[in-house]
C-alpha cells in the first residue's frame, strides 16, 4: 500500500508543472493533497481526475482561492469525513478523511503561525484543540494514516538553520514539545519524554538517522542550496508502523514549495 502526501501550493499550479504526469508513473494507492487553494467546481477539467482514481475535496468556505485538501484514491472509501466539529477549523478546509474498513486515511493542513500573531494564536489554539481528537484516535482501535503539513519541525535533523529559527514559528521550543508529545519514538530534541503508547512519525520508521526536507522558503536561493524544513508527515497507529517498508521524499522535480512525501507499508 503506497500512500503519499503532498502540498501542492495550489493544485492548479501544480498540474500545469505537470504533477499529474508525475503521478500517474507512481503507482499510489492513496494521495493526500494539502492546499489545493481552489474550489471543486475549478478542478473538474480531466486532468485533475486521473484515470483510475476518485477524488474528494474539502473547500474553505471562509476564504475563496484558501487552503483546501483532499484525497485520491483507487478505491472507494466506505465513508468520507470533512468536519471534526469546530467550524473556524473546518471551515477553512483542512481536514478530511476516508474510512476503509478499519483503516482511516486523514488529509490534515495544520496552520501556520509565520504571518504573525494573530494566526500563531489561532495555530496554538488548533494545537490544544486537537490533541484530545489524536488521542481519542490512538486509542479507537483503528489504523491510522495522518498526512499532511503540521507546519512544525521535530528536531535540529529535520531543519538547515536550527539556532537562527528558534524563535520562528515551526521551530518554536513549545510547538516541538507538542509535536513530540504525540510520537513515540527518540527522533525528538530532549523537551520532553516521549509516550510510551503513540504515534509513529512513518519517515523515521523507515529512516531513523537520515536528514532530509520536504519544505524550502521561496525566497533567496533556499531549495538549490537545500535549507530545507521537514514539516510533512505521516504519523500513524503502531500496528500500521510495524509495517512500513520505505519511505521517500521527492524534492525533484518541482511541483510546489513541498515535496511529495510517500511511505509504502505492507498489505
Amino acid at each position: 500500500m503506497r500512500i503519499l502526501s503532498f502540498n501542492a501550493n495550489g493544485l492548479r499550479s501544480a498540474a500545469r508543472k505537470d504533477f499529474f504526469d508525475w503521478f500517474a508513473a507512481q503507482d499510489i494507492d492513496v494521495m493526500c493533497v494539502q492546499e489545493t487553494k481552489a474550489q471543486e467546481h475549478q478542478l473538474d477539467d480531466a486532468v485533475f481526475r486521473p484515470d483510475g482514481y476518485r477524488a474528494w475535496f474539502k473547500d474553505a468556505s471562509s476564504k475563496k482561492g484558501y487552503s483546501g485538501v483532499a484525497i485520491y484514491s483507487r478505491r472507494e472509501p466506505d465513508e468520507v469525513r470533512t468536519q471534526l466539529g469546530w467550524a473556524p477549523f473546518d471551515d477553512e478546509g483542512r481536514y478530511i478523511e476516508a474510512r476503509f474498513g478499519n483503516l482511516s486515511v486523514v488529509s490534515f493542513y495544520i496552520p501556520s503561525g509565520s504571518s504573525g500573531e494573530l494566526r500563531q494564536g489561532f495555530k496554538e489554539e488548533v494545537m490544544a484543540w486537537l490533541k484530545p481528537i489524536l488521542d481519542g484516535w490512538l486509542a479507537s482501535g483503528r489504523d491510522y494514516v495522518l498526512c499532511g503539513d503540521w507546519n512544525i519541525v521535530r528536531s535540529r535533523s529535520d531543519i538547515k538553520n536550527w539556532t537562527g529559527n528558534q524563535k520562528n514559528s515551526g521551530c518554536l521550543p513549545h510547538e516541538r514539545a507538542w509535536l513530540s508529545s504525540l510520537i513515540a519514538d527518540d527522533c525528538h530534541d530532549g523537551l520532553i519524554v516521549p509516550p510510551v503508547h503513540g504515534w509513529r512519525d512513518g519517515f523515521r520508521v523507515a529512516k531513523p538517522d537520515d536528514i532530509e526536507y520536504s519544505w524550502w522558503s521561496q525566497r533567496g536561493a533556499a531549495r538549490a542550496n537545500n535549507v530545507g524544513w521537514r514539516i510533512d508527515y505521516q504519523l500513524v497507529t503502531p500496528a500500521l508502523a510495524a509495517r512500513i517498508t520505505s519511505a521517500t521524499i521527492f524534492p525533484e522535480p518541482k511541483f510546489s514549495d513541498h515535496a511529495p512525501c510517500l511511505v509504502e507499508y505492507a498489505r
